[in-house]
């Protein structure tokens, strides 16, 4: 394996992470908060405030790694996408110390349950993956011209294309879809039927625009870029399994048992689809102006940095499994029984 590859796929594994584990918080959010606009937060407030809550601080580590290794590794990604990305990335930087703001209000104020802290950390938790997922579609190509050799964004082309709105709807959907499922199984764990049973509904609910948003971007993808698109085919057997995987789940959500099971293979079927994604857009970071070849830093360099991330995934994964351990897998905290605190 050649030093591009294994630097693109360490990238690729830590940004899978951060879109699993920010899919669960950012639903969680917004169900939390929709709960609270329908009158059911008396549901589902408790179970997903426990989950938010030793959680939210560590989610945006795996975006850190993810920055800062794309930079490291491909120096020349600062140069493309430093430019155009500029107003998207800004944005959803804002929109992340807003939400952690909220959160912080809600949860350690004094006027603690204050509903427009709920309903700013909800909203915020979905306007965030629609604001990142601008970058999949400007790595398409199509939206970046050169103008006197500095990369130039063309923004009324990019926010009037169908693929935009088709990534964008994917990138919300999955994430309630992702979350519901969680939740589904923490409501179990924590022994409240009510609350695992109301996300239960509302997962199945949400497969049905998962479908219909990932047949979207298939057919506009077919236009906008043809290449990716076939190379998305040859790899028909990674999203064939990834599709069973899918259906797989939602029996299981549907027989309402070993909801465990249905989120181990909701993570598994989401990972096929991602690095299947990613596999079929290899070597391109952006069409047809980067590859991972001509942009990817020198052998010394590359060598640090995979050290560098080997040791923080050597840090990561234990700490968070021992809060995982500790907090969300323990049956005492889901169940109300231990304060996080203590």
């Amino acid at each position: 394996m050649s030093l591009e590859v294994l630097g693109i796929s360490v990238l690729w594994l830590f940004l899978f992470g951060y879109v699993i584990v920010a899919s669960i918080d950012f639903g969680a959010g917004f169900f939390n908060a929709y709960s609270v606009m329908i009158g059911k937060d008396h549901i589902l407030s408790k179970v997903i405030k426990r989950y938010l809550s030793p959680v939210w601080e560590i989610t945006n580590v795996f975006l850190v790694f993810f920055f800062v290794g794309i930079v490291g590794f491909f120096p020349q990604s600062a140069y493309y996408y430093g430019t155009i990305l500029l107003v998207p990335v800004s944005i959803s930087l804002i929109l992340i110390a807003i939400r952690g703001s909220y959160y912080a209000f809600e949860s350690y104020s004094a006027k603690s349950g204050h509903i427009g802290y709920k309903l700013m950390y909800g909203v915020t938790g979905l306007f965030i993956p629609a604001s990142l997922s601008i970058v999949l579609t400007i790595s398409e190509g199509g939206f970046v011209t050169m103008v006197k050799d500095q990369p130039h964004l063309e923004i009324a082309k990019l926010f009037t294309s169908p693929l935009t709105w088709s990534i964008v709807l994917l990138s919300v959907v999955a994430v309630l879809y992702i979350s519901a499922v969680f939740l589904t199984w923490y409501g179990k764990r924590a022994s409240d039927e009510h609350a695992s049973n109301l996300m239960r509904k509302y997962a199945l609910g949400w497969s049905i625009p998962l479908i219909a948003s990932v047949i979207g971007i298939m057919v506009e993808l077919k236009g906008h870029n043809p290449a990716h698109y076939e190379n998305m085919l040859n790899l028909w057997w990674l999203f064939a399994m990834s599709g069973a995987l899918f259906i797989m789940t939602l029996i299981l959500l549907g027989a309402k048992k070993k909801y465990g099971l249905a989120v181990i293979l909701l993570v598994v079927q989401f990972g096929f689809a991602f690095f299947g994604y990613g596999i079929s857009h290899y070597p391109y970071l952006l069409y047809p102006y980067l590859s991972v070849h001509d942009s990817f830093t020198n052998e010394s360099m590359a060598i640090a940095l995979v050290i560098a991330f080997i040791g923080g995934l050597v840090l990561l994964i234990p700490s968070l499994y021992l809060v995982m351990k500790w907090f969300v897998f323990d049956r005492d905290y889901a169940c109300g029984k231990r304060n996080h605190h203590v």
